[in-house]
């Protein structure tokens, strides 16, 4: 794979930019117009398991067309298409359903990180319900203005092209061959990372998870490989100036070809639509068709601008990424820390597996004395149906105060079978 991604230390990063600052910062400026959205897409198939979705005009609040965002998606099936199908139809549907009914734009985008985790997992239940063993990435982008929130697991990767020529990775990459932090947390749930045993011992190929041989410790789906190759994504959230930017979300067919700085360089100040086309006939140029090659290009842009115009080329730092790392708290509820990308501002960004640390300690329940609401399926039960979960420990419903995040008994156990604490079955030769 064509890689640009180089570490930086977090110890050098700035506060993040509490949400409710930078839109009172829009308003108070008189920027707070709505951009325009204008996109292209562009595709070549080699086996079919590439899938997209264009969502340009959904409406958060009915009939309120202020309200309006959008969502783009890049979906990479492996082992059949049932996987990126089912994600593609219902991923978007179960996000939403995690998110309270009737609130405002600032707590709707504070809420989406912990939605989309939920929304993750649920589809990923629902489709391994169906006993398939189709597998697939997903990246996940919604825009609501200028504020940008990105949710993947798997290679799918989302780019960012700032006004400024500064190019930003908004996804990790959940390679086991590439993520250290990926291969121990699959080690230390029970799986086993390593290359593929010719006759004879030899190891060939990139580095795999076993059973299964999948190279990829996140996806939704591949029922027969294990519990922990989990659904929880990476989410990343950001917030453009008033220039805006270009992103260019694609499958690994582009990136295996082209590093993120040759793709953004390959379209830029071209219109979106074209812009696509560009990406992947590069990617075919440079390394012929080896595997499906998906691009979706979103510019977001002034009303008054039709283009991202060109910027001059910078001769060093200009690619800049936040690599993958573990919190030891939930970030979403308090926003401490910024990184300034350009003149992207960073509203949030978590990596972590663990269920119960992204879900957080308020996840919204029903009233105190109403049903429970599972945080994953959003099916309410009786508060005596079952128990509330919260780190390791399980406690009555009546111990623990409402704002603990509730999970079913379906739930509870595909959280524990994602950290390893149910029984395994036998592994498969490799």
């Amino acid at each position: 794979m064509a890689t640009d991604v180089r570490p930086r230390d977090p110890s050098m990063r700035s506060p993040l930019v509490p949400l409710a600052t930078l839109i009172g910062r829009e308003l108070r400026s008189g920027k707070s117009e709505k951009p325009e959205i204008k996109y292209g897409n562009a595709a070549f198939a080699k086996r079919g398991e590439d899938y997209f979705l264009v969502r340009p005009d959904c409406i958060r609040v009915p009939g309120d067309a202020s309200s309006s965002f959008s969502v783009f998606a890049v979906f990479d099936g492996h082992n059949g298409v049932s996987a990126a199908v089912f994600a593609k139809e219902h991923l978007l549907e179960h996000v939403m359903s995690a998110i309270p009914q009737g609130v405002g734009r600032e707590e709707w985008l504070e809420a989406l990180p912990r939605a989309l985790v939920a929304g993750f997992v649920k589809t990923d239940i629902d489709f391994q319900r169906r006993g398939e063993t189709s597998g697939t990435t997903a990246t996940l982008v919604v825009v609501d203005r200028w504020t940008v929130t990105v949710a993947s697991v798997g290679d799918s990767r989302c780019i960012l092209d700032a006004k400024d020529g500064v190019v930003s990775l908004l996804t990790v990459d959940h390679r086991l061959e590439e993520n250290v932090e990926e291969r121990e947390r699959v080690t230390a749930s029970g799986g086993e990372v390593g290359r593929l045993n010719l006759f004879g011992g030899k190891e060939v190929g990139p580095l795999r998870c076993w059973p299964g041989g999948l190279c990829l410790s996140r996806s939704i789906g591949d029922t027969d490989v294990g519990e922990f190759i989990v659904p929880i994504p990476h989410v990343k959230q950001v917030k453009l100036s008033s220039a805006g930017g270009r992103l260019i979300i694609a499958s690994d067919g582009i990136w295996d070809a082209l590093s993120s700085e040759l793709a953004a360089e390959a379209c830029r100040g071209l219109p979106a639509e074209l812009s696509a086309k560009l990406v992947v006939k590069e990617a075919l140029r440079t390394c012929g068709l080896k595997d499906d090659t998906t691009c979706l290009v979103v510019d977001i842009i002034p009303s008054d601008h039709t283009l991202i115009p060109p910027s001059p080329r910078k001769q060093q730092n200009k690619f800049r990424t936040v690599l993958f790392r573990k919190k030891s708290q939930n970030s979403s509820s308090k926003p401490s820390k910024l990184s300034s990308v350009g003149v992207v501002e960073e509203l949030f960004e978590e990596g972590s597996a663990m269920l119960e640390e992204r879900l957080g300690r308020k996840f919204p329940s029903k009233e105190k004395s109403g049903p429970l609401r599972c945080a994953i399926c959003q099916m309410d039960q009786a508060p005596d149906d079952d128990l509330l979960v919260y780190s390791s420990n399980i406690f009555s419903a009546a111990s623990k105060p409402r704002e603990v995040p509730y999970l079913c008994v379906g739930c509870r156990r595909k959280k524990d079978a994602m950290e390893g604490k149910l029984p395994r079955e036998p592994a498969m030769s490799r």
